[in-house]
């Protein structure tokens, strides 16, 4: 069963969060939009780019309504410990969540029980705190902000716009479709 369209499980974590360290839980990711992205671990190869990506693309997201929290399983204090070490990381404004139990990431169905890490996985929720985005990618498969932006720019669009949905590679002020009978076989 897909997770699309169904709402964030209860969680009670410790994040990193400029400077700080900040309890959150499944309300605080409430309210707004808000993307999870889950990655392995900290201190390794790919995981720094998505994040340093994640970052230079933070403040659009802001501007968008939309908050992000990164989760792996390792802890608060390693978050700090990285942000702290690496000019990259060094660049993140948003919550860093440790997931040191997996909980968080089991909830999202990414656990490698195998080797307690997360898959790469992104979610995208609603202000209501329903999933209507998800990606998952095997660990050797970086993702990009700018593809991340796209889709929750089509997702709060639809979500504004009932009964219009968004075609292929679709960007802002493009036209969009209004399902009826009468474009059935003619796209």
């Amino acid at each position: 069963m897909s997770l699309v369209n169904t709402v964030i499980k209860p969680f009670k974590a410790t994040a990193f969060h400029q400077g700080d360290f900040v309890e959150l839980t499944e309300a605080d990711l409430k309210g707004k939009w808000s993307v999870v992205f889950f990655y392995p671990a900290d201190f390794t190869f790919v995981c720094p780019t998505e994040l340093g990506d994640l970052a230079d693309h933070y403040e659009q997201l802001q501007q968008m309504g939309v908050e992000v929290y990164s989760v792996s399983t390792d802890t608060h204090f390693t978050h700090k410990a990285w942000h702290d070490s690496s000019e990259t990381i060094g660049k993140i404004q948003f919550p860093m969540i440790g997931d040191p139990t997996g909980l968080i990431s089991r909830n999202f169905e990414v656990m490698i029980e195998e080797e307690g890490l997360a898959l790469r996985g992104t979610f995208v929720m609603n202000p209501e705190g329903e999933i209507k985005v998800v990606e998952t990618n095997d660990l050797g498969i970086g993702r990009s902000a700018k593809e991340l932006i796209r889709k929750i720019q089509a997702a709060q669009y639809v979500a504004e716009h009932d009964g219009e949905v968004c075609p292929a590679a679709w960007q802002p002020g493009e036209e969009t479709l209004a399902p009826s009978l009468d474009l059935i076989g003619k796209i």
